[in-house]
């Protein structure tokens, strides 16, 4: 398990260690590339949110939503499917949904509180195909989280294509500036997004 910071609202989150384990030094370490919008995107998630739902207790998970650029139909994204994993507590990641992702090969990341785990403020997991290429982005997400929000910038790009467009520009271009630096690429899209989340939040009465 390793103890991270995060860079922005909805930007990446990164280690706050000096000396990394592997996993998070090959995580950081590897390129942005946005490519084209994939059709296939949405049965990726259905198909993954179905497994979640075999592996882990049906009392400690609620809602799998997908979020983030896969899905937003027609928007160039990173090729990671990006999902947000209800979890009733915390503290059942750390002691029962971590290690049984975990013996199946997925990778762990977690932000503490000032306490620790299991206190932790935010966890998640990424999965990998039999290449080693990232496939899925875990979220784990209390009920109460604001950031359930996510899925507020998700629906507003869904509902206004011409401002997913401008999006997804954007993430080629930074992307191509910034190609092996994933804060720099995330600090970059960061007033964008805010920009939309204004909107987004006033007209859903926020």
């Amino acid at each position: 398990m390793v103890r991270v910071r995060a860079v922005g609202r909805f930007g990446i989150i990164v280690p706050s260690m000096n000396h990394q384990p592997r996993h998070v030094e090959r995580a950081l370490q590897e390129r942005v590339r946005i490519v084209p919008y994939d059709p296939a995107w949405p049965a990726s998630f259905a198909a993954e949110a179905a497994h979640l739902r075999q592996l882990l207790p049906a009392e400690l998970i609620g809602r799998i939503e997908h979020f983030g650029s896969t899905a937003v139909p027609g928007l160039a994204a990173k090729p990671v499917v990006d999902m947000l994993l209800e979890v009733r507590l915390m503290a059942s990641v750390a002691q029962h949904i971590a290690p049984a992702l975990k013996r199946e090969g997925y990778e762990f990341f977690w932000r503490g509180r000032e306490s620790g785990l299991p206190g932790i403020g935010y966890a998640w997991f990424i999965k990998r195909d039999a290449a080693g290429k990232r496939t899925h982005h875990i979220h784990c997400l209390e009920p109460g989280s604001r950031e359930w929000e996510r899925l507020l910038f998700r629906d507003y790009l869904r509902m206004n294509p011409a401002v997913a467009q401008a999006y997804g520009e954007l993430k080629q271009r930074i992307a191509s500036e910034h190609p092996d630096d994933r804060v720099a690429y995330a600090k970059a899209k960061t007033d964008f997004i805010a920009g939309v989340m204004r909107v987004a939040r006033k007209e859903a009465g926020g």
